[in-house]
């Protein structure tokens, strides 16, 4: 066994790879046959558009792994049951998940490959192609942040109803500080601005309330500068900002995050464990391939791929929605993300039971 070890994990690869290079050309394709027109109109170099089809390429393929890995276990096993290759090997004593082991080692490959993808590369990708949309597809878009809270110390808490990374300049601000559930002080201002040349904030008609034990002070005035944790890029932060960090300065934006309080911590999460989750994808989906192409069919293969496409594309769209899920709120992300592997797993142990003896 272990010579056809060797050639089915070399034809795997192949076909896989094949499939990749191929899907990813087409839609790359489409893409820039869509955007022709804009990349005139907008004058964008050559050489940044060649930058972004190559970011957007590995992003297709991180996007299209469960297709691709899927089509190509397909189109081996159901070659292999074709020439009753299959039913000479299960027929000499080899058992079915013996016959399992070079393609679930082909698919470890592929996911690992993912991960190391998903973890360090891919961010950078999505990163560029993000920017690349911003400077040249997106010019007349104003970034802004809404309703914002975060954590600035140890016991307070600013909001900001509208932040404009433009003119680093925000509205309706308010800074409370808050001890052993008891409000010591509140400051509001209308306006709140980033001073660059004394690198500190401005407050525009501010208003400071304080608490003391049998007393309150309430003062106002015009301007006040004051130093707070927070910095300006913190507010310009890239669309899908949790995309374009590698895995461990996820990590760090996360432990930032949950000091601060901030409103979007889960996206950043739920980003952590999908990146753990996509890898074993291909591992899941090449078990339920393998079964079932195994049986040789009148037929051909057409089928099969037909139904591989089918399949993959259910898994794509449950994916979509389980994170949409978690994203909004479901009270178990971390299940709600690993909810298409643990569907397809139970289904490829359901079918495991039929499989040719």
């Amino acid at each position: 066994m272990k010579i056809l070890d060797k050639l089915i994990i070399k034809d795997f690869l192949k076909t896989y790879f094949f499939v990749v290079v191929m899907l990813i050309l087409v839609v790359l394709v489409l893409d820039f046959t869509e955007k022709n027109d804009t990349y005139m109109r907008n004058e964008v170099p050559s050489g940044e558009i060649f930058k972004y089809m190559i970011n957007y390429g590995l992003y297709l393929n991180n996007l299209l792994t469960p297709i691709t890995v899927f089509i190509s276990v397909i189109f081996i096993t159901s070659k292999m049951a074709g020439r009753t290759e299959i039913i000479a090997i299960l027929s000499s004593g080899v058992s079915f998940m013996r016959l399992l082991r070079p393609f679930l080692f082909a698919a470890s490959m592929i996911g690992g490959a993912s991960f190391l993808l998903n973890g360090w590369i891919l961010p950078g990708a999505t990163a560029g192609v993000t920017e690349f949309r911003v400077t040249y597809l997106d010019k007349e878009k104003t970034s802004s942040e809404s309703n914002l809270h975060l954590k600035v110390g140890a016991n307070s808490y600013a909001y900001i109803s509208r932040f404009f990374t433009t003119g680093n300049t925000g509205y309706n601000f308010t800074l409370e500080t808050i001890k052993d559930g008891e409000l010591l002080a509140k400051l509001s201002s209308d306006r709140i601005e980033w001073d660059t040349a004394k690198r500190v904030w401005t407050l525009h008609n501010w208003r400071l309330r304080e608490l003391k034990e049998r007393e309150e002070i309430y003062t106002v005035g015009e301007h006040l500068d004051t130093t707070l944790s927070i910095r300006p890029e913190d507010f310009d932060l890239p669309e899908k900002h949790h995309e374009t960090l590698k895995l461990p300065e996820l990590g760090r934006q996360i432990k930032i995050l949950e000091e601060r309080g901030a409103d979007n911590v889960g996206f950043y999460k739920i980003e952590r464990y999908v990146r753990f989750m996509s890898p074993f994808a291909a591992i899941i989906l090449t078990f339920i391939g393998v079964i079932m192409s195994a049986r040789k069919t009148r037929g051909g293969s057409g089928f099969q791929i037909a139904m591989g496409f089918l399949l993959a594309f259910v898994y794509i769209i449950l994916f979509i929605l389980s994170r949409t899920f978690a994203e909004n709120g479901a009270e178990y992300p971390i299940f709600a993300v690993w909810l298409p592997n643990i569907i397809f797993g139970l289904t490829g142990l359901l079918l495991y039971k039929t499989v040719p003896r």
